[in-house]
């Protein structure tokens, strides 16, 4: 419990006290929150099948498109080389990264439900601009407005989910987040295969459709509840705990709602949230959730290992339909991943599956790595046999990853900060997070033409160091409520000379 974290210890660890059921309201809350992901999961799925489209490439980047059919059949590692045509990927990212900043003020002094608002009537327009695109100007500022509408909804939404769910299935209930965005995409690659049939304008349907999800969460939105913690931080105290009795189907939430009401109090002595988050006794939120997860999330490979599903998938001679087969089954693999997380993540804990998937993720790096030395970029088609063994090795990995560095790396954050810097840690969870997502993005394709294989040994180094970092410096968080978590921090080995430091007294509730 944030509050008495720096306040009188006998306020603090009552989450014994906690009592809950699951309630068709608080099911109803988290479903539609929830659809935040799907505007992620379809941007994702869509802008990576739509730059792949025939259609698309001659209109807007026609050079692109006479260097793949001159290479159509063959293996070229600088294929697809080409900054304007990162830019309209990764102008999103870059556009999400400057809102998540604007959604964490909206955040913390209109509540989570308004950022959720916001973000679904900005993606909405998003899609109507590049479904009508006459040019690359108008695509660039149609993706910073979906931009806009995800560094809100992400901002938003990872936080309304934690926040909503009991501490005891708070894993599985955020994880509702990873699963939504990987529908996304698997709904998003079918509807590309689709669209791809339709010449010369099925991209713009593509696109197009991505104001779809945007309706449904901007209508579900309107009849979301505003969660405890932030009714409570608003000080509509009444409000607060009508809505925490309705969402745990019990009156008995005294425990809770005091833990709610002391983590409000020390809120409401932070003026300055960001500047807080560099206090010395938030070191560990700031390292762990705001800067090292979500950039170590980017640094795995996974957008790496996707991009190479087509080409691998088109030498087992599946032809034009290669894309469909070999994005709907890492899509495919990803929502099975969701699910194992959701259902044992809060079982066997937040480290365990970190760990055991990072180690996964190096073998699947270095075996693709290898193999690709051997066999590819020969102009050559690979040997099917080959081919079938990196479409296992893919999967594998993006098994790993969905049940891992995907959901957790939105879950873990958004559990670790304290209510009074809440807002704007998930800020700069988001923030990191874009940063990286750009850097990719625009840097991918290039570093695949001049490191080719090699790039997938630097993606298994990086995970060596992940996995170190989570090892010495993550402790363990499930089943502990969500303002208690700061407790785990005053027992840890390293943590606990900053958490328990006198410094900072002048953020203690009451002085």
């Amino acid at each position: 419990m944030a509050g008495a974290a720096f306040g009188n210890p006998e306020q603090g660890k009552r989450a014994h006290l906690y009592e809950y059921k699951i309630t068709g309201y608080f099911v109803f809350a988290c479903i539609v929150a929830a659809l935040g992901g799907s505007l992620f999961g379809y941007d994702l799925g869509v802008s990576g099948g739509v730059t792949s489209m025939d259609d698309f490439l001659k209109e807007f980047f026609p050079k692109v498109y006479r260097r793949k059919q001159e290479n159509l059949k063959e293996t070229d590692y600088c294929k697809y080389d080409n900054q304007v045509l990162t830019l309209f990927t990764s102008s999103l990212y870059i556009a999400a990264l400057v809102s998540t900043f604007a959604a964490s003020h909206v955040t913390r002094q209109k509540g989570r439900r308004a950022s959720i608002l916001v973000g679904s009537v900005s993606f909405f327009c998003g899609g109507l601009v590049n479904a009508f695109a006459k040019n690359i100007a108008m695509l660039i500022i149609g993706r910073i407005l979906l931009g806009f509408g995800i560094g809100f909804g992400n901002q938003a939404v990872p936080l309304y989910l934690s926040e909503m769910a009991p501490a005891k299935i708070r894993g599985a209930v955020n994880q509702l987040f990873q699963l939504t965005t990987c529908l996304g995409v698997l709904v998003a690659n079918f509807i590309n295969y689709g669209t791809n049939h339709i010449h010369p304008w099925g991209w713009r349907l593509s696109l197009g459709l991505a104001t779809v999800p945007a309706t449904l969460m901007f209508v579900g939105g309107l009849f979301l509840p505003e969660t405890p913690n932030s009714l409570v931080e608003q000080g509509k105290l009444d409000e607060g705990r009508r809505v925490l009795e309705r969402v745990r189907g019990t009156k008995n939430v005294d425990a809770e709602f005091a833990d709610l009401v002391d983590a409000s109090t020390a809120a409401q002595a932070i003026k300055h949230p960001f500047r807080n988050l560099l206090k010395r006794k938030n070191r560990p939120q700031l390292i762990i959730g705001a800067l090292g997860i979500p950039a170590f999330q980017q640094l795995t490979g996974n957008n790496s290992i996707l991009f190479y599903a087509p080409v691998i998938f088109q030498s087992l001679g599946f032809g034009s339909g290669a894309a469909l087969y070999s994005s709907t089954i890492t899509s495919a693999a990803l929502v099975l991943a969701a699910l194992i997380s959701m259902g044992l993540v809060d079982k066997f804990g937040r480290r365990a599956f970190f760990l055991e998937a990072s180690a996964e993720m190096i073998l699947c790096n270095v075996a693709v790595a290898v193999t690709l030395a051997l066999e590819f970029g020969k102009g050559v088609v690979i040997p099917k046999g080959i081919g079938i063994f990196l479409v296992l090795v893919i999967c594998i990995f993006v098994l790993a990853y969905g049940r891992s560095w995907g959901p957790l790396g939105w879950l873990v954050p958004s559990e670790l900060f304290p209510l009074e810097t809440r807002s704007a840690g998930q800020s700069m969870v988001v923030g990191i997070n874009m940063i990286f997502t750009a850097l990719i993005a625009q840097t991918f394709l290039a570093c695949l033409c001049h490191l080719k294989y090699g790039i997938f040994l630097l993606f298994a180094g990086l995970i060596v160091i992940m996995a170190t970092f989570i090892f010495f410096l993550l402790p363990e968080t499930k089943q502990v409520p969500i303002e208690e978590i700061h407790f785990l921090f005053e027992n840890h080995w390293f943590w606990k000379r900053y958490v328990c430091s006198d410094d900072d007294v002048d953020v203690k509730p009451g002085q």
